[in-house]
């Protein structure tokens, strides 16, 4: 009777210890104006991506010769472009495609990195020989290794995540790598080990959750260059393969025109602009909320 008392005593006190962790966190992100400002516009751009294609009844497919090139108007907010497709629809659909590529790439690369990163660090057999895979890679301008992924493989959304996933990969193993080789040194790792604990205990159990930080973080920034990556593809024709509404695709239609036609390029770059600029805020305040030693670095 006394053993299940002080069981339910420690189960209260870890659910309280929990509670209050969870309400310091929201107190700080709270309290934090980068990841609050970042976390604001993805919300509204994330939103919009879902729900604003609900209340557009222009199809971003569907041609007018007739009004093309039309400029800013109360039927065509954003105006047209040279098919006479609503580019409003365009762009709201284009942030659909630009985001599910960021945040597929992000979560692959996420994976993969981790399980890279980890057992480089435990394993020194095969350390030197990811690494060297991922120092080739790195070695490499990252849009000029997707294109050639690209090339082998083919034009379209699966492929784009599959190139980029290969390219920001090395990053995130590298990180990964870093932070579990100084956890890998730890006392309570070494007891672990002398009391004959399973590798994939030591690894997954008392590591991992120790680099969840900086793979947050590490994940956030990918997601911001793979949009950015993704866009330059479609710009050069690599990419997400036309008619489909990429903010890429976009300004590709919009470059030979961007004099008569400022529009066109304008809000695409301005979409860019703005999710890429709310992800990097989100990651720099998440940075500054999960690891405080990085403010004292800067």
């Amino acid at each position: 009777m006394t053993r299940e008392l002080h069981v339910k005593e420690l189960t209260s006190i870890k659910k309280e210890m929990k509670d209050k962790h969870r309400s310091l966190m929201v107190k700080k992100f709270r309290s934090n104006k980068l990841a609050l400002t970042g976390a604001i516009i993805l919300t509204i751009i994330i939103i919009s991506a879902i729900f604003f294609p609900l209340f557009i009844s222009s199809s971003p497919y569907e041609l007018d010769t007739v009004n093309r090139l039309q400029a800013p108007s109360p039927e065509h907010i954003f105006g047209t472009d040279n098919y006479g497709r609503d580019l409003l629809s365009r762009v709201i659909y284009g942030a659909r495609v630009s985001l599910v590529v960021g945040f597929s790439v992000a979560l692959l690369t996420a994976l993969l990195g981790t399980i890279m990163g980890l057992y480089s660090a435990y394993y020194k057999r095969i350390d030197g020989l990811l690494m060297r895979i991922s120092d080739g890679l790195m070695a490499f301008p990252a849009i000029l290794l997707a294109i050639a992924i690209m090339a082998s493989l083919g034009a379209n959304t699966t492929n784009v995540i599959i190139a980029l996933t290969i390219v920001f990969s090395p990053l995130v193993a590298r990180t990964i790598r870093s932070a579990s080789l100084v956890i890998k040194e730890q006392t309570y790792i070494e007891a672990l080990k002398a009391q004959g604990a399973s590798t994939s205990r030591i690894i997954w159990s008392n590591i991992f959750p120790n680099i969840i930080s900086p793979l947050i973080v590490q994940a956030t920034f990918i997601f911001a260059d793979s949009i950015i990556v993704e866009a330059a593809l479609s710009f050069l024709g690599a990419g997400i393969p036309a008619p489909a509404p990429s903010w890429g695709n976009l300004l590709y239609d919009g470059k030979t025109v961007i004099f008569n036609a400022w529009w066109m390029t304008l809000f695409p770059g301005l979409a860019i602009m703005l999710t890429v600029f709310g992800l990097n805020l989100f990651g720099d305040g998440l940075r500054d909320l999960l690891d405080p030693h990085s403010k004292s670095k800067k």
